[in-house]
């Protein structure tokens, strides 16, 4: 429990650094002099929850009571159905099908790419931390 209340403030805070500081990059660099309220408010309420469900869901990656390819099809499957939603409702992207499934298409993709490097990272780690024990 104190695992996911720490990520949760992690993922809480994390989004509404990046609402902030992507708000303030549009500012200087887009040349607006004003920014909308109600559309900061609702893009940062999505930053906000865009990043904690992000950073609360690799807990599946923390149960041992589940293999590998499991811990990843839930993980997968949570962070693109909640943010599916969460995008569509704030309207981050069209609601029609071919956007829903370009954004299916590109999680697919980005994840894979993800998961591949981290997945090589972390074996390369293991095989050196197996090699220095052969050598104590």
């Amino acid at each position: 429990m104190k695992t996911f209340i720490v990520r949760s403030f992690n993922g809480i805070f994390f989004g509404g650094f990046m609402a902030v500081l992507i708000t303030n990059l549009n500012i200087l660099f887009g040349g607006f002099e004003m920014i909308d309220g109600p559309l900061f408010l609702k893009n940062s309420i999505g930053s906000v929850l865009c990043f904690w469900f992000f950073t609360v869901s690799s807990l599946y990656f923390e149960n041992r009571n589940l293999k590998l390819f499991q811990q990843t099809i839930l993980h997968f499957l949570t962070v693109t159905i909640l943010y599916l939603i969460l995008a569509l409702t704030i309207g981050w992207i069209p609601f029609n099908i071919k956007n829903i499934l370009l954004t299916i298409l590109i999680s697919i993709v980005v994840y894979t790419i993800f998961w591949v490097a981290f997945y090589l990272y972390f074996k390369n780690q293991a095989r050196k931390l197996n090699d220095d024990l052969k050598k104590l």
